[in-house]
């Protein structure tokens, strides 16, 4: 088995990785809050602040272009996408949540690169508050392991 010499805890050290992050703006409120969350768990894990990328689009369906662009310019050891869907009356939720969705899973799959999905889809403001904070923090940590994975399978 791969890494079977490396536990969990090794797989979280995030020093000498580099991350990128893409945050949409749309519900911002909730996305600040998921970037932050994100941002000083990085930080606690060891990648330093200059290894950090964090740019902003306008919301999920953009997410996926920005990751391929950063997939092509090269350099990262993983990718985080963070965003915010909320249930309104209409079907374009389910639209949004599936694209962006396979969108980022097609960027980790072409670029055989890490992806985290933190895009949050959720039936109200008030679930998405709920799990700002740690589905941040868990985008950071997948993509930490899983940088440390494909090193090790590498």
């Amino acid at each position: 088995m791969f890494g079977a010499d490396k536990g969990t805890a090794d797989r979280l050290d995030g020093k000498d990785l580099v991350i990128g992050i893409v945050q949409a703006r749309f519900n911002q409120g909730v996305t600040d809050t998921l970037a932050k969350a994100c941002r000083e768990e990085l930080l606690a894990r060891g990648v330093t602040a200059s290894d950090i990328e964090h740019v902003l689009v306008p919301g999920a369906l953009e997410v996926p272009v920005a990751l391929q662009a950063m997939a092509e310019k090269g350099g990262y050891d993983a990718l985080i996408a963070l965003g915010c869907i909320i249930r309104g009356e209409t079907y374009h939720f389910e639209l949004v949540a599936n694209e962006s969705a396979a969108g980022v899973t097609r960027v980790a799959l072409d670029y055989q690169l890490p992806v985290a999905n933190a895009i949050l889809t959720t039936e109200n403001m008030e679930q998405a508050v709920a799990r700002q904070v740690e589905k941040g923090r868990d985008a950071a940590q997948v993509a930490i392991e899983m940088a440390n994975l494909l090193e090790d399978i590498g």
